[in-house]
């Protein structure tokens, strides 16, 4: 899907926890609304909300398969909340360094 024609930023989409185990659900192979309502204790129309959602974010793409819409994940956007997250890793790493420094050298003290 075309970034000028995104409705949705793919943080926005994400932002979700349905909408996040949706993908999870997709990431496992294509599944129909059927397949996908059953796993919730949410009205079908709900589901469909969350996945044009998905869809205006570019992360999954539903087909018509006779009479059944089947949707499929599409990874791509989510390389920007990789590339996002990647960047305060750097953070993360620094300050786990600096735990297990302060953690031996409290050991070599005792």
């Amino acid at each position: 899907m075309n970034d000028a024609i995104k409705k949705v930023d793919v943080f926005q989409a994400i932002a979700d926890p349905t909408r996040r185990d949706v993908l999870r659900l997709l990431a496992n192979g294509e599944r129909s609304i059927a397949e996908i309502s059953s796993h919730y204790d949410m009205s079908r129309t709900a589901i469909v909300k969350h996945l044009n959602v998905l869809t205006e974010a570019g992360l999954v793409n539903g087909q018509k398969l006779g009479r059944e819409k089947v949707y499929h994940l599409q990874p791509e956007p989510l390389t920007e909340v990789k590339q996002w997250l990647d960047y305060y890793e750097q953070f993360w790493n620094n300050k786990l360094s600096r735990l297990k420094f302060l953690v031996e050298n409290d050991d070599k003290d005792k």
